[in-house]
C-alpha cells in the first residue's frame, strides 16, 4: 500500500507563498502546509487557511534563519538584536546542546510558537522544523514534549532513502547517507507519534520540479511518503534574498501538473 502526501513549507513567509499554497490546494495536489507563526505574512496565511476546510495545517517550527515569537529581549542567547535566529545552524546547534541558558530560551520559544499556532484556532495537524532543525536531539526532545501538550500527533522525520534516489539517477554522497542514518534517532524520539516512512525534498530542496517529482513517483517504496515543496506564485524580494537559487514557481507549477497520478493525494 502507498500513501503519498504533498506538503508545502514556509506557509506565512510571503503572500506569494501563501497564494501558491491556496491555489495548489484548490487546483492541484497539495494537501498540507506548515505555518511559520512569526513570519511576515503569517496573518494572511491563517486567513486563507481558515477558508480552506480540507487543507491540513501544521507548525513549521523556526529556530534557525527566521523570526522568533519572543524577540531578542527574551532570547538574548539565541537571537540577534533584530529578534531573528542566525542562519548559522551549526553554531546554534552547539548552543542548544551545551548552554543551559540557551536551552531555557529554546524551550520558551518553542512553547511560544506552539501557543501562537493554537491561538489561530486552526487544528494542529502536524509539526516539522525549518531547515529540519528538529534533527538536533535537544530540539526534538523539547519540541515533542511541548507539542504533545498542544495535541501534537504527527511529526515529520526527514528520512530520504538513498536507494530510491539512486534509482532516480541521483547518487547520494556520504553526507546524505549520514543524514539518513541520523534520522533514526529522531524516529526513535518520536515513538508514539505518527511519522511518514520516507520523506523527499531534501537533496532536491528548492528544486522539486515536475520532472523530478514524476521520476520519483516511479520508484517509491510502499508505505507513507511525504513529498515536501517550497511553492510560490512569484519570486518576490524576500524569497530572492533568503533562497536565491530556489525554483519556487517551478515547484508551484509541479503541484498543479495534471500528469501526476490520481492516487498521489
Amino acid at each position: 500500500m502507498q500513501e503519498i502526501v504533498f506538503s508545502a513549507d514556509d506557509f506565512g513567509l510571503t503572500e506569494s507563498v501563501n497564494e501558491a499554497v491556496e491555489q495548489a490546494h484548490l487546483r492541484g495536489r497539495l494537501t498540507q502546509a506548515s505555518l511559520m507563526v512569526a513570519a511576515p505574512a503569517a496573518a494572511d496565511a491563517v486567513r486563507r487557511a481558515r477558508a480552506l476546510a480540507n487543507l491540513r495545517v501544521g507548525l513549521h517550527l523556526v529556530l534557525v534563519e527566521g523570526d522568533s515569537v519572543l524577540g531578542h529581549a527574551r532570547l538574548p542567547q539565541i537571537t540577534g538584536v533584530d529578534g531573528r535566529f542566525t542562519a548559522d545552524q551549526a553554531r546554534l546547534g552547539v548552543k542548544y546542546f551545551f548552554s543551559r541558558a540557551a536551552r531555557r530560551e529554546l524551550r520558551a520559544e518553542i512553547e511560544a510558537q506552539f501557543a501562537a499556532f493554537a491561538a489561530t484556532g486552526l487544528p494542529l495537524h502536524h509539526a516539522d522544523a525549518h531547515k529540519h532543525m528538529h534533527l538536533h536531539p535537544t530540539v526534538a526532545r523539547i519540541m515533542i514534549e511541548v507539542g504533545k501538550r498542544y495535541g501534537l500527533r504527527r511529526l515529520r522525520v526527514p528520512a530520504e532513502p538513498p536507494a530510491v534516489l539512486a534509482a532516480c539517477g541521483e547518487p547520494v554522497g556520504l553526507g546524505g547517507r549520514a543524514l539518513y542514518a541520523w534520522s533514526r534517532l529522531l524516529r526513535w524520539q518520536a515513538r508514539g507519534l505518527e511519522v511518514p516512512d520516507q520523506v523527499f525534498g531534501i537533496i532536491w530542496s528548492g528544486h522539486m520540479t515536475r520532472e523530478r517529482i514524476e521520476r520519483l513517483l516511479l520508484h517509491l517504496p510502499p508505505g507513507r511518503t511525504e513529498i515536501y515543496t517550497h511553492p510560490a506564485t512569484a519570486r518576490d524580494d524576500m524569497l530572492a534574498r533568503l533562497m536565491p537559487d530556489y525554483e519556487h514557481v517551478a515547484e508551484f507549477e509541479a503541484l498543479l501538473a495534471a500528469a501526476l497520478p490520481p492516487e498521489a493525494t
